[in-house]
């Protein structure tokens, strides 16, 4: 726990975190808001998740794009730009009276339109911290990521069941507000340029690391998507028994990613991490119990944050410092991909099979990822003996006046 004080001591590392944590809280909040409020409106959580395709299809195209944009653009342009277009998207699906196509399209506009903030910042990182204090930095991140994946739910379903699913999507509309503007007037985006990348877009994913953390990502997000869908369809829209379940879901993922984050990463860390996801998952369908799911998805938790700060790490340390925003876009695009996959699949086994068959989907998709974890380690780096930081460009990046 050292290192991390010595980290939130460094100058910025505090600030920058916060903001980016508030800007891209709602990303763990807008799938299942969206989820609440269009099966609320239609009836059917079928509907819902061709809602969540829409905007997973957006993100899938945009993510890297954007973040790409960013060295040729600049950070502050990009993500202004982005973020006034999505916070207008999203408002619209809470407030306006849509048809199912209508709540697709404009689903698709804020996917389309998501601001590039987690590529931003991972890109950021490398500058504000020696080598030695990144792998601990990333670990830092993965647990501040899982606060926006699971604790972001949480919040979505208590403002959404006891006040109204408008104001569900309302609430993550003003964070993404006031969170993007907080980090954009951050001054690290103006001492900080990416440089343009020399190579063709897309050319990072046949980097294997790159394509290994896209992969074991999307399918650990997804996972844990299906879980929220899944522990809402149990205990229905109107208890608070959902939104205590998710938070110890949150406070397994949390320490495991305090305590667990300074073991070495080898080649075996990211299957060893997702197993243990899988079990939790594995265990918490057997049982639809308010306890029985405290209890598993607790364990489940443990393996979260660990393993997306594995993640984080391979990635830095597998591609030069001009391809680490358009890298982490793919990686981040995987994720919000798996987000609202899960919840889609999850929302149509909830209406054929009940609650159970989120369960089912979502230690389906974790067993997925241990197994492609497993097939992928003959790729993954082995960073006991080296540290996480970027490999340079060969020519100097002159830094932006603030």
């Amino acid at each position: 726990m050292g290192s991390y004080t010595d980290l939130l001591r460094t100058s910025g590392v505090a600030r920058i975190i916060a903001a980016q944590l508030t800007a891209r809280f709602p990303s763990g909040m807008l799938s299942l808001a969206f989820l609440l409020h269009v099966e609320q409106e239609t009836g059917s959580y079928g509907a819902a998740g061709l809602v969540l395709a829409a905007t997973s299809l957006g993100q899938a195209v945009a993510g890297p794009l954007t973040s790409r944009l960013m060295g040729r653009l600049g950070m502050r342009p990009v993500l202004i730009t982005t973020l006034a277009i999505c916070a207008t998207a999203v408002v619209a699906i809470g407030v306006l009276p849509l048809t199912v196509p209508a709540y697709m399209a404009v689903g698709l506009v804020a996917g389309l339109s998501t601001p590039p903030v987690q590529s931003a910042v991972r890109t950021i990182y490398p500058k504000m911290v020696n080598s030695r204090q990144l792998t601990p930095l990333f670990s830092l991140d993965a647990s501040a990521q899982e606060i926006i994946w699971v604790v972001g739910p949480v919040v979505t379903t208590f403002v959404s069941t006891q006040i109204g699913t408008v104001w569900g999507i309302l609430l993550a509309a003003a964070m993404m507000i006031g969170g993007g503007i907080w980090f954009i007037s951050s001054p690290e985006l103006g001492r900080v340029r990416i440089p343009r990348s020399k190579r063709r877009f897309g050319a990072v994913l046949t980097r294997p690391p790159v394509m290994l953390a896209t992969i074991v990502g999307f399918l650990l997000i997804g996972a844990c998507a299906a879980v929220e869908a899944g522990v809402v369809a149990v205990f229905g829209h109107d208890g608070a028994e959902a939104g205590i379940v998710l938070a110890i879901f949150s406070v397994g993922s949390l320490a495991g990613g305090l305590f667990l984050g300074h073991v070495p990463i080898g080649p075996w860390s990211t299957a060893r991490r997702m197993f243990i996801v899988f079990a939790g998952m594995a265990l918490a369908a057997f049982v639809m119990d308010f306890w029985w799911l405290a209890a598993t998805l607790f364990i489940a938790g443990i393996g979260i944050a660990p393993a997306l700060a594995v993640l984080f790490a391979i990635v830095s340390a597998s591609v030069k410092f001009s391809d680490t925003a358009e890298a982490y876009g793919w990686v981040g695009t995987g994720q919000l991909i798996g987000a609202a996959l899960g919840s889609a699949v999850a929302g149509f086994l909830i209406d054929g099979y009940g609650a159970q068959g989120a369960f089912i989907a979502a230690a389906a998709l974790a067993m997925l990822g241990v197994l492609a974890a497993v097939l992928g380690k003959p790729w993954h780096p082995d960073l006991r003996e080296r540290d996480a930081s970027p490999i340079p460009d060969t020519e100097p990046v002159p830094a932006q006046p603030s």
